[in-house]
C-alpha cells in the first residue's frame, strides 16, 4: 500500500505543535513526524535532529543550489525546508509522514506531490492568536507583529488546503485530524 504525506500548517502560535504532539502520542504506530531543516536558533529544549536539523544560512543555501529540498521557504527572517531524501527514506521504511511546515512550503509540496494531504490549523480568532503569541514569551514585539501580519497572509493561502481544523479545543482538534487521516488512508 502506498504511504501518504500529510502536511499540517497553521499560524505561528495557533497551537499546531500541541495538536500534533497529542496526535502523535496516539498514532505513533502509523505515522512519523518529518524533521525539517531551519536556520533559526534553537528554542530552549529543542534538539538538533529531533525537533529540526539546525543549519547555517550557508549550509541551507548550498542545499538549495543542489536541489536537495522537496520544499523550502523563508519565514520570519529564517529559512525552513524539507529534504527530499528524508521523505524518500521514510516512505521506503513504510511510514506515513506528517510534515509540519508553513504555507509557502506546503503549497510547493502540493505542486510537486498532488497526492499530499494539506491540513491547516486555524485559531478561533485573530485576538486569541495574539494572546497565544504573547503568552509564549519567546519573541519581542516586532517579531509578534511580523507573525500577526504573516498570519493574515497564511489564512488567505489556507483556502488552497484540503482541510481546515479550528483549534478552539485541543481534544476536538486532535479528533478531527485523526478523522481526516483515517478517511485519507481509507480506514
Amino acid at each position: 500500500m502506498n504511504k501518504k504525506l500529510f502536511v499540517i500548517s497553521g499560524c505561528s502560535g495557533v497551537g499546531k505543535g500541541t495538536v500534533l504532539n497529542e496526535f502523535m502520542k496516539r498514532n505513533s504506530d502509523k505515522f512519523m513526524l518529518s524533521v525539517s531543516c531551519t536556520t533559526r536558533s534553537p528554542r530552549p529544549n529543542e534538539v538538533d535532529g529531533v525537533n529540526y536539523f539546525f543549519l547555517s544560512c550557508e549550509e541551507f543555501e548550498n542545499a538549495v543550489k543542489e536541489d536537495k529540498f522537496l520544499e523550502y521557504a523563508q519565514f520570519a527572517g529564517n529559512y525552513y525546508g524539507t529534504k527530499k531524501k528524508f521523505i524518500e527514506q521514510k516512505f521506503n521504511q513504510g511510514m506515513n509522514i506528517i510534515l509540519e511546515i508553513e504555507t509557502q512550503g506546503a503549497l510547493q509540496v502540493k505542486e510537486k506531490m498532488p497526492e499530499a494531504v494539506l491540513i491547516f490549523i486555524v485559531p478561533p480568532s485573530i485576538e486569541e492568536l495574539e494572546h497565544r503569541l504573547r503568552g509564549r514569551n519567546t519573541e519581542d514585539e516586532a517579531t509578534i507583529q511580523r507573525r500577526l501580519n504573516e498570519a493574515k497572509i497564511e489564512l488567505e493561502r489556507s483556502k488552497k488546503y484540503d482541510y481546515t481544523v479550528i483549534n478552539d479545543d485541543l481534544e476536538r482538534a486532535v479528533l478531527q485530524v485523526e478523522d481526516i487521516t483515517r478517511k485519507e488512508l481509507g480506514e
